[in-house]
């Protein structure tokens, strides 16, 4: 993304993790996207699923509660935006409701999950 730095390369992290929030059923391809993605990152799997629990889900969720939900891909700069916003601005209120809202959205999206490490690993040990 032009103009913005990020040492640690958070916000691709961030972007491909988006994927799993779409209005659509993933694909193949989408995996071998985000796994591509993930995998180049700095993070564990771990740390991963942590970002994705307490900085992206917090920012979309609300996107797979709509029934005509966003399919085509979040725009970029207003998705990094809209996630620096929410770090900024969360309390420990804020991350408590978070801890009990994803408890819900890991069941349901439990194959997805499952889907992306398998593809990971595969990834992470050629």
């Amino acid at each position: 993304m032009e103009g913005l730095k990020y040492p640690d390369n958070r916000h691709l992290v961030w972007e491909a993790l988006s994927e799993l929030y779409l209005d659509t059923e993933l694909q193949e391809s989408d995996f071998q996207y985000m796994a591509r993605i993930l995998v180049k990152s700095p993070f564990s799997f771990e740390e991963i699923k942590k970002i994705d629990q307490y900085e992206v889900f917090p920012v979309l969720f609300s996107n797979l509660l709509i029934p005509a939900g966003e399919w085509g891909g979040f725009d970029e700069k207003k998705l990094v935006k809209n996630i620096m916003n929410w770090m900024e601005t969360r309390s420990q209120l804020d991350i408590f409701a978070i801890k009990c809202i994803y408890i819900l959205y890991e069941s349901i999206n439990r194959a997805y999950w499952k889907k992306l490490e398998e593809t990971y690993n595969q990834m992470d040990t050629q």
